[in-house]
């Protein structure tokens, strides 16, 4: 019985959030860790300096996962973000709510 119980919550999850589900792993597939890491400054912001800076912004998972997908530059210095076309948006906002989630 508990098996099943895991199982429907499991899935509950899957369908609130998306079929998604971003993780270490998933990051790394896109080759995200070449520019950042959670803890240690790279290229870009860590993942830890993202969430702390929009974890208060309304959407911030949403205009994340389209700066992942389009790039940009400007907002952590001179240093651009390129884009990421391959990225599928199902997987841009996963990957984005994943950073956000990094404390």
């Amino acid at each position: 019985m508990t098996k099943h119980v895991a199982l429907l919550v499991a899935g509950s999850m899957l369908t609130a959030f998306g079929n998604a589900v971003a993780s270490p792993e998933m990051v790394r597939s896109y080759n995200c860790t070449a520019c950042h890491a959670e803890d240690k400054k790279k290229y870009g912001p860590t993942y830890q300096q993202v969430a702390l800076k929009y974890a208060d912004e309304a959407g911030a998972a949403e205009k994340l996962a389209k700066k992942i997908q389009t790039g940009g530059a400007g907002v952590w210095g001179n240093t651009p973000m390129p884009a990421q076309p391959r990225v599928s948006d199902e997987d841009a906002l996963a990957i984005a709510r994943y950073i956000l989630s990094v404390k």
